[in-house]
């Protein structure tokens, strides 16, 4: 990285809550928030927004622009406003990137069904533009009537961690001062649950933790979906109100050998953190929060991959999905948020499987995973100061 960039604020909306406060408290409760849901055709375990943040955030439809949004782009408009207003930020120009792996789920099945039932084959007029992966971010600029630029992308599930890479790209360029970063996921529709059974890879058993990311003895794969959107404020510099300092980045990818295939030792994890740690003693990192989607290989490869590049007395390493399972697009973002969150209260959040004993004497430098099918790597690395 040319300087250290600085997260300022930050905001997010999963099961854990609406808030800081509410996400650590949840945290520090150990249960699993996962749940049975009735999607018609078939039930299925998911993590969820509650009823009461959904209508908050659903109070934007009563602005006239805003009623046929979908859920993923009034989530990211309801949190950058949260976001947002924790900054000093009086300028309009800064930058907006906030991605997604699925989009307009929504919205997409909705005008999709309706099509299909309609002997013409005639669709609603705005069908196309509330389905195009743009809206989020660029609904979000609107509302936030930003002058930088308004990108978004889709890099399946390390798409909120390159949304970060993105913004740090824009701020050291000098073409932009700060930006604001992320992932929304409305995940919990018939169709992405559907897709997601199909590759074999979704939990079955309902018990004390559906998913069981980092359970190293699983002997059956086990993740899980769950809507989520986390965003963070960027700022050039250490700045004294910063939550953490960006401190390195990296990113890799793999050859493709399938549509979701990631090598035994997940090769594009090791050059990913390498390229973050930029020559610093690895020694010096207390925490992993790792990608770990709950399946036998996900979560294996990744921590062969923290062995080849850490050793065997690597940090401690952890996970969140076991608590709210994946959010896709959105899931770096709630790592990241995770990890900041650990750093603040100096307590590390521990998994419950028992694989891995160690913890941290302190935690002053965390690296984050996040991988999309692919094998589409990125890792960041949190400190401070």
């Amino acid at each position: 990285m040319r300087e250290k960039i600085s997260i300022v604020s930050m905001s997010s909306v999963s099961a854990l809550g609406a808030s800081e406060d509410q996400s650590w408290q949840h945290y520090m409760e150990k249960r699993s928030l996962i749940e049975e849901q009735d999607f018609k055709k078939f039930s299925a375990l998911v993590s969820s927004i509650s009823h009461e943040h959904w209508s908050e955030i659903n109070k934007l439809k009563k602005i006239k622009n805003y009623k046929d949004l979908d859920p993923s782009v009034l989530m990211a408009i309801y949190c950058s406003r949260k976001a947002f207003q924790k900054t000093d930020w009086k300028e309009k120009e800064f930058g907006v990137n906030i991605g997604s792996s699925r989009g307009a789920t929504f919205l997409f099945e909705k005008y999709f069904k309706e099509f299909s039932e309609n002997d013409k084959g005639l669709v609603n007029t705005l069908s196309s533009p509330t389905t195009t992966l743009g809206n989020i971010s660029s609904w979000v600029g609107h509302d936030l009537h930003t002058q930088g630029p308004v990108i978004s992308h889709s890099i399946a599930c390390s798409t909120a961690l390159h949304g970060l890479l993105n913004g740090i790209a824009w701020i050291n360029s000098g073409m932009s001062e700060r930006f604001l970063v992320g992932g929304s996921e409305a995940s919990n529709t018939a169709f992405t649950i559907a897709q997601m059974k199909a590759l074999k890879i979704y939990a079955r058993a309902q018990n004390d933790y559906p998913c069981r990311s980092l359970d190293m003895d699983k002997t059956q794969n086990t993740m899980v979906l769950g809507e989520a959107v986390s965003v963070f404020c960027l700022e050039r510099g250490v700045q004294k109100s910063s939550l953490a300092i960006v401190h390195g980045i990296g990113y890799a990818t793999e050859p493709l050998k399938h549509n979701i295939s990631i090598s035994t030792n997940a090769d594009c994890f090791q050059r990913s953190m390498k390229m973050a740690l930029n020559g610093m003693d690895s020694s010096q990192v207390d925490v992993i929060v790792m990608h770990a989607p709950g399946t036998i290989k996900g979560d294996s490869s990744e921590y062969n991959a923290i062995k080849k590049v850490f050793g065997d007395s690597h940090p401690a390493l952890t996970s969140n999905k076991w608590i709210i399972g994946h959010s896709l697009g959105a899931s770096g973002g709630m790592s990241l948020e995770l990890a900041i969150l650990m750093m603040q209260h100096q307590q590390f959040v521990e998994i419950p499987f028992g694989s891995f004993a160690k913890k941290p004497d302190q935690i002053n430098k965390v690296m984050i995973n996040a991988v999309g099918f692919g094998g589409n790597a990125v890792s960041v690395l949190l400190s401070l100061d």
